[in-house]
């Protein structure tokens, strides 16, 4: 179980140290906030339609989603698959972007933030946790997530 965090860790963090250094272009880079709002776009649809929905409305054909306890699940199809395996009906999840940074190139880009998990019947919090996202600028120019990865807790931080 440890050796599988510590695959997940170090994929993620080759993921993001390769993003953050393969933008060395210098095309003019968009302004940041329109990645927040595109974060913050997709915890609403989470609050409106769950996060099953939300979450493959958000994510890229090549996406890869990084859980605890879990090996990464790579590509749309496994990701609807994972989805879809356990019901978003009892619980309701949102997230707030607190920072947001778009690579020089333009194309792709990360956030992170805070996320929480509400039950539904008592709207109660059950959960708080951390997650980061690095995203895919599509042709269209429409942002995509290409790996989304959270972790539970914040301690007394909140």
């Amino acid at each position: 179980m440890k050796k599988n965090r510590l695959i997940s860790a170090s994929t993620f963090l080759a993921i993001l140290l390769f993003t953050i250094s393969s933008c060395t272009n210098k095309k003019p880079v968009e302004d940041s906030k329109v990645l927040s709002d595109t974060d913050r776009f997709y915890s609403a649809l989470s609050a409106e339609k769950g996060m099953n929905t939300s979450f493959m409305e958000m994510f890229d054909s090549a996406g890869v989603m990084l859980n605890a306890n879990q090996m990464p699940i790579e590509g749309f199809e496994a990701i609807k698959k994972s989805l879809l395996s356990e019901s978003d009906s009892t619980f309701t999840l949102t997230w707030e972007p607190k920072f947001a940074r778009i690579a020089a190139s333009g194309e792709l880009g990360y956030t992170y933030g805070t996320y929480q998990i509400k039950d539904k019947a008592t709207d109660s919090i059950t959960g708080v946790g951390k997650y980061a996202t690095i995203w895919l600028k599509q042709s269209s120019g429409k942002w995509k997530a290409i790996l989304d990865t959270g972790n539970p807790g914040l301690g007394d931080s909140k």
